[in-house]
């Protein structure tokens, strides 16, 4: 059966959403540009031979609706190969690294792109409510978001029926989900806020060194500017200034702008290919993909979804969490990482080594290929083998998938 292996791997810079250094770039022309730059990586590989090319988008609307991944291939020129635009929200990219393991496993193909793309600051009609594009898609959401509120100040739990019956769908408040997270698996404050400012620490210090620039493909604007390096990280944050900030999704809360991630524009891809077509090639891969896994909960501690979904991959692969060198956990915000990593009984010494979304940023349907690139470029630098990626997803999912460096 042939293995799955990863032979590229790209991002650009990660951009503030509405006023940030990628606001002016429309989602497709980005997708494009990072999957070119992808492809350079591997010069052996004719392009009009891929088997497929996987785009994930989490809100697949206005520029980035239909089918997005078929424009970026006709853009790319490649009009004979075909495209998909996949959705599974925050984990979109995650999903579609899936969807080339299974076809390559499967004997379906041998050559594919696995990228992401979120331009928030390009939907139209973006009303800011929360940190989530899908709450600005429902009416309802903002009696919702007031009535679970209310319910948290009544000392009712998430999981009382009379709150369920109330929400319009599975879309509840993103922040609302990490209060739930953060007030069932304890996690406090000042966890939250130690954990932000060693996202923000890690993620200067891996600027400083030159880490991302290893990673980032950049981006010329129409006016010529050249986008190299990422809007979010701050330099110098401490927990005196983080503490000082209050709580944005409940009165009482724990949750602050500064222990979540922000709203952001970015791609990432990926080239993933068969060893037996990378061999034919004279490739020498970067990783090679040994197992996925996908998970779901109750909506309203999504945050928690990284657990089974890891659970699920360390069986597959029949390792456990003490053979992983390196993980990257999504950082939606710092309340479901702590729980998670907690549940899951990881080292922090070897998490979000880099810093994370907090620092760096989420554009939702790239993250999952950012943090392959990421995770991928983490194991060269240490010289370690196997990188664990899991992410939560807004309403009630986990995905995961663990690499082994080559």
């Amino acid at each position: 059966m042939p293995e799955a292996v990863v032979v590229a791997a790209a991002r650009t810079p990660i951009g503030r959403a509405f006023r940030g250094s990628l606001a002016s770039v429309r989602p497709d022309d980005l997708a494009a540009g990072v999957v070119r730059d992808a492809l350079a990586q591997v010069p052996a590989l004719d392009p009009a031979t891929l088997d497929d090319l996987y785009l994930g988008c989490a809100d697949p609307r206005d520029e980035q609706g239909g089918n997005m991944a078929r424009r970026v291939a006709v853009l790319l020129g490649l009009d004979g190969v075909p495209a998909s635009t996949v959705n599974r929200f925050c984990a979109s990219s995650v999903q579609t690294a899936r969807m080339a393991f299974h076809a390559i496993k499967a004997g379906e193909g041998h050559a594919f792109v696995s990228a992401g793309v979120e331009s928030v600051s390009r939907y139209r009609n973006f009303d800011g409510a929360g940190m989530d594009p899908a709450e600005s898609q429902h009416p309802g959401f903002a009696d919702a978001q007031r009535r679970t509120a209310a319910a948290a100040a009544e000392n009712r739990p998430w999981t009382d029926p009379r709150l369920r019956g109330e929400l319009p769908d599975v879309y509840i408040s993103m922040g609302q989900t990490a209060e739930n997270v953060a007030a069932t698996w304890g996690v406090s404050r000042a966890d939250q806020d130690a954990f932000a400012v060693a996202s923000q620490n890690r993620a200067e210090a891996a600027v400083a060194s030159g880490f991302f620039a290893r990673e980032i493909a950049p981006v010329t604007l129409a006016d010529g500017t050249v986008v190299s390096t990422d809007d979010g990280p701050r330099a110098g944050v401490t927990l005196k200034r983080v503490a000082a900030l209050r709580p944005v999704f409940r009165e009482d809360g724990t949750v602050t702008a500064a222990n979540c991630c922000p709203l952001n524009d970015g791609a990432a891809a990926c080239v993933i290919m068969s060893d037996v077509r990378a061999r034919e090639l004279g490739l020498t891969p970067l990783a090679r993909i040994l197992a996925t896994g996908v998970s779901a909960l109750s909506p309203e501690v999504m945050g928690m979804g990284p657990v089974e979904a890891t659970r699920q991959v360390l069986r597959r692969a029949g390792m456990t969490i003490d053979d992983v060198d390196l993980v990257e956990i999504n950082e939606a915000f710092a309340a479901q990482v702590v729980a998670s990593a907690r549940e899951l009984g990881i080292d922090p010494d070897r998490l979000n080594v880099h810093g994370g979304a907090i620092a760096l940023g989420h554009p939702f349907g790239s993250t999952g290929a950012r943090i392959m690139t990421t995770l991928i470029n983490g194991l060269r630098e240490r010289d370690a083998e196997i990188g664990l990626e899991t992410m939560c997803v807004g309403g009630g999912q986990g995905m995961a998938v663990l690499l082994q460096r080559l």
